[in-house]
């Protein structure tokens, strides 16, 4: 139900402010419509991978690029949690814990890990949601305009609607550091994926097939980092060029497991 072509909007903005300092201004109102494809990329009896594809129109002047994943799994026991400042910590949970419970595991543009959380589906006679309280890293669109805050804690809902799905946030901005918490601002965040024709899709469709094998390697790497690794740290300050176009710019014909490994190992923080 969550899988196809969908016209997207993304709705954000902020609602209660707690920072103390007197120049403090709220960032705006965001208010865009795209379009994804979401494809399912991987299915089995106890996970489903969802790959969102992004496509800036539904005509031939659009602009393609690869979006974030999720990833759903039941009953996992391994999750990683987000520490701050480009750090993630392995998150071993008991059996007790996920019983009858998803684990809904995010994945950014390069296939970087974001969040994870675990929560239940829950059906209704007149909804069908899902939801979850987790970390994550500062959000993508406030990159630029933001230093204030490096950790957005998320109140993630997703519920399935008759148009569609719905994701939405309750939000909270906070500065982080070895020793407290401190909530700048609070923010709603409210995205409809709007079912709509196939043919509204087709270039992303068609993108995706062709580099679906270049990120299958980009894909499997992350995972194998995670399950072998007690904590994972990603340098992003100094490196000029972004991931995600380093491993874009690689020709599809000749990629292997071997020149990701070695592209991604240069972000890793030993």
């Amino acid at each position: 139900k969550m899988c196809g072509c969908y016209k997207v909007t993304f709705n954000y903005t902020e609602t209660f402010v707690f920072s103390e300092d007197s120049n403090y201004m709220s960032s705006p109102d965001m208010n865009e419509t795209i379009y994804e494809w979401i494809d399912l990329t991987e299915v089995n009896s106890n996970k489903i991978v969802l790959q969102h594809i992004l496509q800036t129109s539904p005509d031939s002047s659009a602009f393609v690029i690869k979006h974030w994943r999720q990833d759903w799994e039941y009953e996992d026991v391994n999750l990683f949690a987000y520490d701050f400042n480009n750090k993630w910590l392995n998150r071993n949970l008991k059996k007790g814990e996920v019983k009858g419970k998803w684990s809904q595991k995010v994945f950014q543009i390069d296939d970087m890990p974001r969040y994870s959380g675990i929560g239940n589906w829950v059906y209704t006679d007149e909804m069908i949601f899902w939801q979850n309280k987790c970390d994550a890293p500062l959000a993508r669109r406030e990159t630029k305009i933001r230093s204030d805050y490096n950790v957005l804690n998320r109140g993630n809902r997703i519920e399935i609607k008759n148009y569609g799905w719905l994701h939405e946030q309750d939000n909270k901005k906070i500065y982080r550091t070895k020793f407290k918490d401190e909530i700048i601002a609070m923010e709603k965040g409210y995205n409809t994926y709007e079912k709509v024709d196939e043919e509204k899709c087709q270039m992303a469709i068609i993108w995706w097939k062709k580099n679906f094998d270049k990120w299958q390697y980009v894909r499997n790497n992350w995972i194998n980092r995670l399950a072998i690794s007690d904590d994972l740290s990603v340098d992003l300050e100094n490196n000029s060029i972004s991931l995600y176009k380093k491993i874009s710019d690689l020709n599809v014909d000749s990629v292997n497991a071997s020149i990701v490994d070695e592209i991604i190992t240069s972000y890793i923080v030993e």
